[in-house]
């Protein structure tokens, strides 16, 4: 092991716990709820964990939702309800 780094238990427990969780998530094509049921936990318990391993933002993280969000809404002409 000349060269390579040691981890700890708890490193490497949480590295194993990202991969099952991402597998999981691949495999069910990104549907939490799926995921976490061939995890064998709740889905809360599944968006907690993702949360504390970053693999999903926060709330107050995540990027402001944009104003128009459809192509027919930035089409649509603005009406004023000023009279």
């Amino acid at each position: 092991m000349i060269g390579t780094e040691r981890k700890g238990l708890k490193e490497l427990m949480t590295e194993y716990e990202r991969d099952l969780i991402v597998a999981a998530l691949t495999a069910s094509g990104g549907n939490q709820r799926r995921a976490a049921a061939m995890l064998g936990v709740l889905p809360t318990t599944l968006h907690e964990k993702m949360k504390r391993l970053g693999l999903i933002q926060r709330r107050e993280e995540a990027a402001p939702a944009p104003l128009v969000s459809t192509p027919y809404a930035a089409a649509r002409p603005a009406y004023s309800t000023a009279y």
